[in-house]
């Protein structure tokens, strides 16, 4: 049976905690889905992981909308999530024309990095039957804002005001939040506050999904490996089995455990 919305949801109110992992191609795509991981994005992570770039800002409408056509032919059910891309939501009409590019290329719903200057854009999109993921905490496109690649909200002011923002964005229409490079006891206030499923990467374990890039839990990490990476292909016979080792330690809840995760 697919993954939909309502399957995330109804993880959250079990309790019960649900996978994600990128893909950026059709055999990737069909070994993830296979392996019980509920959802896939097509992130823009590509730009460093695929492309060689030191961010994800000089990837393009063009490249999300191709990926994402090839993740779609090979995925057996997980639900397909895809980034918006660096500006391509600079304005509501850019969202609206660029997130239907991306829901005709397979997806089923879009990703957006932003805090609460999203609202209008992301009640647009959701009037308009565009599924919505809210991404909080260190957003990789405002990498030149931060000043690098930095946790985010350690400081009691910021803590309440990201929980602010989680809350004004899923009233707006956001059916899941994603929260990157947060101390975890912040990520578990977001997590209790907000109805909508939230995930985490860096974000502790008390979130209700978790995500890594697949190259990263795969152990192809190059440079610095970050602190909430673990490579599964080291204790697995393949890079199916690594996958469904993931799925099946996120389920557990056995991952991430506390090296992975930051305090405030």
């Amino acid at each position: 049976m697919a993954v939909t919305i309502n399957t995330l949801r109804e993880y959250k109110q079990k309790g019960e905690a649900f996978s994600a992992l990128t893909s950026y191609d059709s055999t990737f795509a069909q070994m993830v889905s296979e392996s019980g991981v509920d959802v896939i994005l097509i992130g823009d992570s590509l730009g460093m992981v695929l492309q060689g770039h030191d961010s994800t800002l000089p990837v393009t409408m063009e490249q999300m909308v191709y990926h994402t056509d090839c993740v779609a032919r090979g995925n057996r059910g997980s639900l397909i999530m895809a980034d918006m891309p660096f500006m391509s939501y600079g304005t509501i009409d850019a969202a609206l024309d660029n997130a239907a590019e991306l829901m005709r290329a397979g997806a089923h719903m879009v990703k957006l990095e932003g805090t609460d200057w999203m609202k209008d854009t992301i009640t647009a999109l959701s009037e308009r039957a565009v599924p919505v993921c809210a991404h909080l905490g260190l957003t990789p496109q405002f990498v030149n804002k931060f000043g690098g690649y930095k946790v985010q909200g350690r400081d009691e002011q910021t803590a309440q005001k990201m929980i602010e923002h989680a809350c004004e964005l899923e009233a707006a229409g956001a059916d899941i939040i994603l929260l990157e490079c947060v101390p975890a006891p912040l990520a578990a206030r977001i997590t209790q506050a907000v109805k909508a499923p939230v995930i985490g990467i860096g974000a502790g374990a008390e979130t209700d999904g978790q995500i890594l890039v697949v190259h990263d839990m795969l152990g192809m990490t190059t440079g610095r490996v970050p602190r909430f990476v673990k490579n599964f292909l080291a204790e697995a016979d393949s890079v199916q089995d690594a996958i469904a080792a993931y799925a099946k330690a996120v389920g557990e809840r056995t991952f991430p455990a506390e090296e992975h995760t930051f305090k405030a």
